[in-house]
């Protein structure tokens, strides 16, 4: 988490890292190393239910980034990306990123979400299944991994959690299913920044490795 948060403080388009939380040892951790946490419910569906709670504290801030705790290998170039084009751009109420995927054992895996866009670069839908279903081998297909972050403009971000947990969100445990469910479209920014999550133990073994490497 520490990880995550210094990440954050690099930012420069971001003006304040709340670490949202249910858990006191996550407050008392972050207390440690002098970041701000706040306490939210413990029965929030998802992760960006949670920032939204978060979120009501603050209201002069009308966008919202929410970077997963799992991720403390995130790109703080990223973060400002997605921050810029919300900015820019007020009719993205929903923004995400995504990275090509090289290794075939990474499409088969279920803990790697894929994503397919269309040409204006929104989401089409994300699947732990492989995405797209490879029938035609010639067809020059590409496999791309979501990666752990989501920005949304303030509005947004509450209708988003005013929507009960959808179908295909409950089916697939992805959250940001229940946009597209409710007919919201997700930009998907294209990126060689690659930030793997953690997981499962394996993960976590392979990023600490990574995190102590001179």
């Amino acid at each position: 988490m520490q990880h995550v948060w210094e990440r954050c403080q690099q930012c420069r388009e971001i003006d304040e890292v709340i670490i949202a939380t249910d858990d006191g040892r996550i407050v008392e951790a972050a207390a440690s190393f002098g970041a701000k946490a706040v306490y939210t419910s413990p029965d929030h569906p998802s992760g960006t239910d949670r920032i939204a709670e978060a979120a009501e504290a603050y209201p002069d801030h009308d966008i919202v980034i929410n970077v997963q705790g799992d991720e403390p290998l995130i790109s703080p170039w990223l973060i400002d990306e997605l921050a810029r084009a919300l900015r820019r751009d007020a009719s993205i109420r929903m923004i995400t990123a995504a990275s090509q995927i090289d290794d075939a054992a990474m499409v088969a895996d279920p803990n790697v979400v894929k994503v397919v866009f269309d040409h204006a670069g929104d989401s089409l839908y994300f699947s732990r299944s492989p995405l797209p279903f490879v029938r035609n081998t010639g067809s020059g297909a590409r496999f791309y991994r979501h990666l752990g972050i989501y920005g949304f403009q303030r509005e947004f971000l509450f209708q988003f959690v005013a929507w009960p947990p959808s179908l295909l969100e409950k089916a697939e445990s992805l959250e940001q299913l229940r946009a597209l469910e409710n007919g919201a479209r997700i930009r998907v920014v294209l990126t060689q920044e690659v930030s793997p999550g953690v997981d499962t133990p394996e993960q976590a073994r392979e990023v600490e490795a990574r995190l102590i490497e001179p």
